[in-house]
């Protein structure tokens, strides 16, 4: 099995990425019986959509998602799904280890709710984030992977905003680790 596919089964167990893709689950859908997706489990993670909260601008939202195939997507139409260590007391994915999503700031001219593509990258300190004190880490065991300093906070801040992420990124505080996979989801509501 090779590392792509072993990541791809991992995050699977957490509903973040499901196979190598997830697809859309309509808006109408996110607080009318879609569960958890931390909930899920054995064949029903395959079979239904779920949500999961997300950090878009410092705010926390609601995606949705579902299983069902998903091929498209380039480079040039998706945007960063960051996963990184919790950034407040309660993680908002548990499985298969604690965790946190953040993506861009939301558009505002249709109330904030929208469908786009993401492509999944762990967000972790640097060594020099990590030497220089900047960045502090959330060690995390990951199968496959061993322990990964997942990033949680840098300058004594939290990273709930892509501008934060990408500003420690710039001054060369976090790493990415690009997973490879693309995933739709529906950002629906304030939390």
């Amino acid at each position: 099995m090779n590392v792509t596919r072993k990541l791809s089964q991992l995050i699977l167990a957490s509903a973040v990425i499901g196979g190598l893709v997830l697809a859309t689950v309509p808006a109408a859908l996110a607080d009318g019986g879609l569960r958890n997706c931390v909930d899920l489990t054995g064949r029903e993670v395959d079979r239904v959509g779920c949500w999961e909260d997300i950090w878009a601008g410092g705010e926390e939202y609601r995606m949705t998602f579902g299983n069902t195939s998903y091929t498209g997507g380039t480079a040039s139409d998706v945007d960063a799904f960051y996963v990184l260590a919790p950034q407040g007391s309660v993680a908002q994915g548990a499985l298969p280890f604690p965790h946190d999503h953040v993506i861009r700031e939301l558009p505002q001219h249709n109330g904030g709710a929208y469908t786009a593509k993401f492509r999944a990258y762990f967000v972790m300190c640097s060594e020099q984030g990590i030497v220089s004190g900047a960045c502090e880490p959330t060690m995390s065991t990951i199968e496959g992977f061993g322990t990964l300093p997942l990033a949680h906070q840098v300058n004594g801040g939290p990273l709930t905003s892509t501008a934060s992420i990408e500003a420690a990124l710039d001054a060369g505080q976090v790493a990415l680790f690009d997973t490879g996979a693309v995933i739709v989801g529906t950002v629906t509501a304030a939390r």
